[in-house]
């Protein structure tokens, strides 16, 4: 099979927005030019040999002519213009999936065609992408030489290659078109190959390569140069280009800016497959073995060894898992909010770098991809691979009749997964599974589908039709990819393998139609007949979602190797055929937004159009727009020519506003200021957001926030409530048992495990307005399954698991257990994850009723000052803070509306001398957790007093959770006894507003 190409309008586009640039350059011959002269001895006679070197001509025109040629090229292509040329920058920023290499290859034959130009160098970030150029050049060496009639000599560039200075001779010496491919790291690092570039050598007759290189005056392309840091750029200058061309979906900064084709651009115009999203989430299950994920070990030589690390928290709303870099030392029940899975042993021992492992203190070792306590991680990914293998059959039915080919591409976190050759069977769990599942649900199919296409399924045995790309050891095994912090795997094995198979894998005699992978195929590689992706494994949070999915997104071919666009299929059949759907490995929810926000920040810099839908609710001052306000300037604005048939902010405006010739409709009067502001920021192709509004959204990030000169005023109230108590209890057990066994049997219910799979697909046709409601996606499918799976066969220490969680004794627990209903014990065996929640929910409960009347604090000694320091302190003064004149910090964090609006009450109350926040190291023990109140206050009221508020929006006690009032309860207590200690009231109160504050002090 031949991947065949063809001419489309938006590449040919691309093409000219570079070669456009250069309009009025004069077309050249390479110049000739002497390089080097050097004495040769050969047969005892000595003679002097010149080296002929072909360079690229140098510019005629001047940096105002090209700066011209720039602006005319940015208007055409609805750009921002640039206002000066300050370096031979050039940034085309294209789509993942749109063809990028296609366009800068066509390019450079297109500027030879125009100039002249000859010598180019495609400078890439990693191997993975080196690799895939070097392929695309191949694929596309007969489709150029149809459309220019000559062909383009390229080689890479490799260190461990001996011909390396014979090609960069025969580069320098040729008069044709020649190409380097080089990835950075072949040049750019210490290693002694990567020097040799630099070093005077025999073979490049006693002259440095670099020189030779930079003598050809090189057109630069560079490939991904988001993933270039400024060592990598300041190296790039050495090879002194005649320009720089920088190519990718993602720019990070931009030069300037010739060609835009963002991610929305490429979906509406039917570019790239539409994605459709499974979400598979278990519901009805807590962990309670805690439940700790090592992501990876970070070394820095600035710092001791820390740890990325996925663990539980409780939250408002919810227990959450999360991610977050730790350190030696760090405990996981603390940073959980005291969940009681992590009460044992959860401190971190070890952070050991050289064996890369995580030790805690209770024993358990984590290696990094390694999870603990995850129970049901084995059922998530079994539902993942069949939910794939069934989107996979239902889409290969449909498209094997049209001759199209249908892959599913895999991607896990271990090798050992897929293969392990450590065990009797090499298969890894995640193969057998696959194979499991892929015969079940085809023998469920067979009088389902049609008979051609089940007698395709059935040439192969469900061993044949998967394979895996990893890297291979010397000794032919798998091996995960070395890997250097999030650095991209220098593994080339993978790759050229992956190259090498990518036309044969879309071929019907292949069998392989299922791919597993480590990150070997995350980037570099494309194949257009990719249809369902899986992510098997813990995504990590800083990864964009769309890195691994672009893998997908290139537009299909068919079995003759032909693109099935919508030349082909007609529009209202282009998404049926070109459909990538991704299964993911937690609920649509969570994946659509964080998708959602890629995409986002993807198109965040496209130039605004100044329409009813994009102004609407946008601010002037104290003015907001409304739908009829947003019409009248829209219309006022077109009326008066202030915008193009697009509705793109034109230079008229300006104009007008120059000569002092711009007026605004009489309903704006006042607000003209205002709407030049709006004009000017919209055709700045300002991001929306940051023109909605014109209050603060300044972010704060301090190492370090301490007091202020406020805490001397609070210092007689702390020295009242520095003291660190603790409790003591005196209760009858056996009264607690009675209660707890009285309340499961009367009201114990438990729920089976849930699996809730949710379908979704992107929206035909895309608005910024979608991207920014986070409504890309519509609902297609939703379905719950009750768990096929039996989870009574895992081991649990039930007993010791709801001592830990409750601190009672376990033979307590025990005769709690063997008073249990036999009906209500035996729901165990249904979800015991849940039993376990439930059981020790009950107790707590129970335990703080019971304990409220016995409990007895008393002083165990104080809290050091140290505790108002503020580590890493941040926030957004948009968000979560507020600046402050009467608390003991500048700022203050407020966790909700209540809040915000107590603390600004506050902040105007005359009796208010002043107040603090209380820290969240201010911790008071209770038998049901810790607790820390919201506020202390001063006031002074003819005389001190003395007041802790805790702030809720309502004081209903069937509002406030259970736990929650429980905690409150026992404070009480706590502050009864300052009181005490300190012959003064101290006041504590639960209240939900500043009035209902100055009521109780009134009282």
């Amino acid at each position: 099979m031949k991947l065949r190409f063809k001419e489309q309008q938006y590449q040919i586009d691309a093409v000219n927005a570079v070669c456009d640039l250069f309009e009025g350059q004069p077309k050249k011959d390479p110049i000739k030019n002497i390089f080097d002269r050097i004495l040769v001895e050969e047969g005892g006679i000595r003679e002097e040999v010149t080296i002929n070197i072909f360079a690229n001509p140098r510019l005629k025109l001047t940096n105002e002519d090209i700066l011209k040629n720039l602006k005319k090229v940015q208007k055409r292509n609805g750009l921002k213009t640039s206002k000066e040329l300050n370096s031979l920058d050039f940034t085309v920023e294209m789509e993942t999936g749109t063809g990028k290499t296609y366009v800068y290859t066509r390019t450079i034959f297109e500027l030879n065609k125009r100039y002249g130009f000859s010598k180019f160098i495609i400078m890439v970030p990693s191997v993975a992408i080196r690799e895939g150029v070097y392929k695309s050049l191949q694929l596309t060496e007969e489709h150029f030489k149809e459309i220019y009639n000559q062909k383009l000599n390229f080689f890479i560039y490799d260190t461990k290659k001996s011909n390396n200075l014979t090609n960069i001779r025969n580069f320098a010496q040729s008069s044709k078109i020649q190409v380097i491919i080089m990835n950075y790291q072949a040049f750019a690092t210490r290693s002694i190959e990567s020097r040799k570039i630099y070093e005077e050598l025999d073979l490049m007759n006693s002259n440095k390569p670099i020189d030779i290189i930079r003598s050809t005056n090189p057109i630069l392309i560079i490939d991904e140069p988001q993933k270039f840091g400024p060592t990598a750029e300041r190296k790039l200058g050495e090879f002194n280009p005649l320009f720089t061309l920088r190519y990718s979906a993602t720019h990070k900064r931009e030069f300037n800016m010739v060609y835009r084709l963002d991610a929305l651009d490429a979906f509406n115009k039917k570019l790239v497959k539409k994605i459709s999203v499974k979400g598979i989430e278990i519901k009805n299950t807590t962990a309670t073995t805690g439940y700790v994920y090592l992501d990876e070990i970070i070394i820095s030589k600035d710092e001791y060894p820390r740890a990325r690390i996925e663990f539980e928290q409780r939250q408002r709303n919810g227990i959450k898992r999360i991610l977050r870099i730790l350190k030696e030392g760090d405990n996981l029940f603390e940073l959980s909010n005291n969940l009681s899975e992590y009460r044992n042993g959860y401190t971190i021992s070890e952070i050991n770098g050289m064996l890369n492992k995580v030790r805690f203190l209770n024993g358990v070792e984590l290696r990094p991809g390694e999870a603990f306590g995850e129970v049901n991680e084995d059922l998530l990914r079994r539902i993942q691979i069949r939910e794939t293998i069934k989107s996979h059959f239902e889409k290969e039915e449909r498209l094997f009749k049209k001759g199209i080919k249908v892959l599913s591409l895999f991607f896990i976190d271990e090798v050992k997964k897929y293969r392990d050759y450590d065990a009797p069977d090499t298969k890894g769990i995640y193969a057998k599974i696959f194979e499991e599942e892929y015969e079940n649900l085809k023998n469920e199919m067979r009088n389902l589908i049609n008979k051609d296409y089940f007698d395709y399924l059935n040439k192969f045995h469900s061993d044949e039709v998967h394979e895996g790309y990893f890297s291979i050891d010397r000794k032919g095994k798998l091996k995960n990819p070395r890997t250097k912090s999030n650095e991209e795997s220098d593994d080339e094995s993978a790759y050229e393998l992956i190259m090498r198979n990518k036309e044969k894998l879309l071929s019907f005699d292949t069998p392989v139609r299922f791919i597993f992978s480590h990150s070997a195929l995350r980037e570099g590689w494309d194949n257009p007949n990719i249809f369902q992706i899986c992510t098997l494994r813990h995504t990590n949070s800083t990864m964009a979602k769309r890195q691994e999915i672009g893998r997908g997104l290139r537009i299909c071919v068919d079995k003759r190797g032909e693109r099935v666009d919508m030349e082909k299929t007609g529009e209202e059949e282009f998404f049926d055929v070109n459909n990538l759907t991704v299964v993911a490995n937690e609920s649509y929810e969570s994946f659509a937004r964080s998708l959602q926000q890629d995409y986002l920040e993807a198109v965040k810099d496209r130039p605004l159009k100044f329409t009813i839908e994009n102004i609407k609710g946008i601010k002037l001052g104290d003015l907001t727009l409304d739908e009829k306000l947003a019409t009248d300037l829209v219309v006022d604005f077109k009326v008066k020519n202030y915008l193009d048939e697009n509705y793109n902010i034109s230079e008229k405006i300006f104009e007008d506003i120059e000569r002092g010739k711009f007026e605004v409709p009489e309903q704006f009067k006042g607000y003209k200021n205002e709407i030049i502001e709006l004009a000017k920021k919209v055709s700045e192709s300002t991001i929306l957001d940051k023109v909605i509004s014109n209050e603060k959204s300044v972010n704060v990030k301090l190492d370090k926030l301490t007091p202020n000169e406020n805490f001397k005023k609070f210092e007689k109230f702390w020295e009242k409530i520095k003291f660190k108590t603790n409790y003591k209890i005196d209760f009858d057990s056996n009264e607690l048992v009675d209660k707890v066994v009285e309340r499961i049997n009367r009201e114990f219910e438990i729920s089976g495990v849930r699996i809730d799979i949710t379908e979704t697909t992107q929206k035909e046709k895309l608005e910024e307005s979608d991207l920014k409601q986070k409504n890309m996606f519509q609902l297609r499918k939703k379905e719950s399954l009750k768990s096929e799976f039996n989870l009574s066969n895992i081991k649990y220490d039930l007993i010791g698991e709801i001592s830990r969680g409750t601190s009672l004794k376990r033979e307590t627990v025990a005769r709690i257990l063997t008073r249990i209903k036999k009906d209500k014990f035996s729901t165990f065996k249904k979800n015991p994850e849940e039993f376990i929640k439930k059981t020790i929910s009950i107790i707590e409960e129970e335990k703080a009723t019971t304990f409220i009347q016995s409990l007895v604090y008393k002083k165990t000694g104080v809290f050091d000052t140290e505790i108002f320091t503020i580590n890493n302190f941040q926030g957004s003064l948009k968000e979560n803070l507020l600046e402050v004149k009467k608390h003991i910090y500048k700022y203050l964090k407020y966790d909700s509306k209540t809040e915000k609006i107590f603390a600004q009450n506050l902040e105007s109350g005359g009796d208010v001398v002043v107040y603090a926040k209380l820290p969240q190291k201010f911790k008071i023990p209770t038998p049901v957790g810790f607790y820390t109140p919201d506020f202390a206050i001063l006031f002074e009221r003819g005389k001190t007093i003395y007041f802790i508020a805790e702030t809720k929006g309502s004081l209903s006690s069937m509002e406030l959770r259970k736990r929650e009032k429980m905690k409150i309860d026992y404070a009480k207590k706590h502050f009864e006894l300052l009181s005490k200690l300190n012959k003064t009231q101290i006041k504590f109160k639960v209240i939900s507003s500043f009035e209902e504050l100055l009521d109780k002090i009134n009282n």
